[in-house]
């Protein structure tokens, strides 16, 4: 299987999914213990959540699962959350902070999946934001995320249902950063937070880069919001997610739409 699918379109809004992917080279599987081999920490049926909602995005997916490389994270292994618990580039543990291998990768696997997968991902992302750039004079990263909305280990409490990371404001322009935040704040039935505990991972901050016409946020939905229940099986709740995905769409045409007015064309 090749480490990333894509989808090229002549819009300016670009989708990053790097944690739907469930795919695992068999070696990697085999060393994962029984606890890793149920892959809790995956972004469920987030690609599903989206499709459709802005066509004429190009949308870059990872098919590869985060335990054999997560996609989101430095791939020189600098923490996102200096002095909170999170996962690294390969992670040790789950999200609970329970083991996951029966036998860890060394150093050098860790470089050889960081070839392997990670590199390609970006590659493909990377080429993709230029081109995209190219044709409208602006692109904009939508990065797409979920996680459930209770993990002691990373959070306290229950985080809420819209989760907006723009690092601080500094990797989109700040109408974007408003008009996400605006949408999320109007929509009924669904909390919200504007870099709150998730503020953006490896890639919005990477990608982000406002002064070169690159824009970037992230969107971690917490799975309550879309999920019949936030353990397995995962199951996608049709009638939650009919709730949800105007919202979504909103915000992606809304993205589009500001495009121009960012310096760009349509």
């Amino acid at each position: 299987m090749t480490p990333v699918e894509m989808i090229r379109g002549e819009g300016p809004v670009v989708l990053g999914l790097p944690h739907t992917g469930t795919w695992l080279p068999d070696d990697v599987a085999m060393r994962l213990n029984g606890h890793g081999r149920t892959l809790a920490d995956t972004d469920w049926h987030i690609d599903r959540l989206y499709a459709g909602l802005l066509p004429g995005a190009t949308i870059v997916r990872a098919t590869f699962h985060r335990y054999a490389i997560d996609a989101n994270r430095d791939p020189e292994g600098a923490s996102l959350y200096p002095g909170q618990n999170t996962t690294g580039l390969v992670p040790l543990t789950d999200f609970d902070g329970q083991p996951i291998w029966r036998s860890p990768p060394d150093a050098a696997e860790v470089a050889a999946r960081r070839d392997a997968f990670h590199a390609p991902y970006h590659a493909a992302l990377a080429a993709e934001m230029a081109r995209v750039r190219d044709r409208h004079g602006v692109a904009i990263l939508y990065d797409c995320h979920s996680i459930r909305g209770r993990i002691p280990f990373l959070f306290e409490g229950d985080l809420p249902d819209l989760n907006i990371g723009t690092d601080g404001g500094t990797a989109c322009a700040a109408e974007i950063e408003q008009a996400v935040a605006g949408i999320c704040a109007r929509a009924r039935g669904f909390s919200h937070v504007l870099n709150g505990r998730f503020r953006g991972g490896w890639t919005t901050r990477h990608y982000g880069r406002p002064a070169e016409g690159w824009h970037a946020v992230q969107m971690e939905i917490a799975q309550r919001a879309y999920l019949a229940a936030e353990a397995p099986p995962w199951d996608y709740d049709e009638a939650k997610a009919a709730r949800l995905r105007p919202v979504l769409r909103e915000i992606l045409e809304t993205l589009a739409d500001l495009a121009p007015k960012l310096g760009g064309t349509r």
